[in-house]
């Protein structure tokens, strides 16, 4: 059983702005997927089997989607899941697919597919002339490794794939000179757009792109240092991109320094929200992070460094605040004494992912599995 910290839970609510309903999240270094309502409470939980890699989250259907780090062609590059497995209410398999070259997202679309980011490992040298950027001689044992987006029907049979040394123009999008070679170019997001396309998030080149799904052309990109690498970009419904902006790399630091929320236009690249910390530093996480639009305009965010959970107005008021519990007490390799979150989401209590499944008060018709 994970240490409670009482410094940690709801620190503040504000009941008539926030948006009611329950908050999903997984601690990194735990085997435990948490369901808590606006008080904090855990009303439902899932037992995992082994480290995420990095989250989980709720489909329509009402199952949990998770990635599993399997042990097998571990390239011990952060974020390896391998296992993509798909949880009943109950916390019954009902669904999974092995890829060991799994890592960080993965996502249903609504025709039942799911499209998910992978390694593949590059040991020849001259492919790795063809990789542009980093420090030079930085491999990572005798590899690198760049990323595919792979798309899988619900039989796991391999239906679309993107990579990025047959339908990327690399040279476009150079590793930063100050990053190691290990891989091209860290992928975090891979997020389906409406109409098909995919968005892909890259942190060490400092690049956000839209995938044409027919063409396998990028037709847009977001290339500015000054976000400090980014995680979680999305498309929202309204045309924009959405995503945590982390403010700290090699080339953004001082005391001023902080992270963003930040929502730009794609057609002109230009702002046109933006969430900040006052101070600035009072927000930062350097990795990891996310965030989700909610229905009534105001914005979850997961300051993923320091386990919290937070949820702003459009004019930038917190209306809910949560700090995640549960730190990781064994010895784990990288999360020993954090609570650090990779993403969280927020579910409406009538949503297709929640309704029916938690009783009047909130508790689960099925117990606490």
């Amino acid at each position: 059983m994970p240490a409670i910290d009482p410094r940690s839970g709801v620190l503040q609510h504000n009941a008539e702005k926030a948006t009611p309903g329950y908050t999903l999240f997984t601690p990194l270094g735990l085997y435990n997927t948490y369901l808590i309502d606006m008080d904090g409470k855990v009303v439902h939980q899932w037992d995992l089997p082994n480290d995420v890699g990095n989250y989980a989250y709720l489909l329509e259907n009402g199952n949990l989607l998770a990635a599993i780090r399997t042990e097998e062609d571990n390239p011990k590059l952060p974020a390896k899941g391998g296992h993509l497995i798909e949880y009943d209410w109950d916390g019954n398999i009902v669904w999974e697919h092995i890829d060991h070259m799994q890592h960080h997202d993965f996502r249903r679309k609504p025709n039942g597919n799911t499209v998910y980011a992978a390694w593949t490992k590059q040991t020849d040298p001259e492919v790795w002339k063809k990789i542009p950027g980093g420090m030079a001689g930085e491999e990572h044992d005798g590899a690198i490794y760049t990323d595919v987006v792979r798309e899988i029907d619900p039989a796991g049979n391999l239906v679309w794939e993107w990579d990025v040394l047959k339908d990327m123009e690399m040279d476009k999008y150079p590793i930063d000179p100050s990053v190691h070679r290990h891989e091209y170019a860290h992928a975090n997001t891979i997020s389906p757009c409406p109409n098909g396309d995919v968005i892909i998030n890259w942190r060490y080149n400092n690049t956000m792109a839209k995938i044409n799904y027919e063409t396998k052309k990028i037709d847009w990109s977001l290339r500015d240092i000054g976000y400090g690498q980014h995680h979680d970009v999305q498309m929202l419904e309204n045309g924009n991109i959405l995503f945590f902006a982390n403010g700290a790399d090699v080339h953004i630091h001082g005391p001023e320094t902080g992270s963003q929320v930040v929502e730009v236009d794609p057609a002109t690249n230009e702002e046109v929200w933006v969430y900040q910390g006052s101070p600035r530093r009072s927000f930062v996480s350097w990795f990891i992070s996310g965030c989700q639009r909610l229905p009534n305009g105001n914005t979850l965010i997961c300051e993923g460094l320091w386990g919290r959970l937070f949820e702003v107005t459009p004019e930038k008021e917190i209306v809910w605040e949560y700090v995640s519990p549960y730190f990781v007490e064994y010895e784990h390799p990288a999360y020993t004494g954090n609570n650090i979150i990779f993403r969280c989401y927020r579910y409406a209590a009538d949503s297709a992912e929640i309704a029916g499944r938690l009783d009047e008060l909130g508790c689960s018709k099925s117990g606490d599995k």
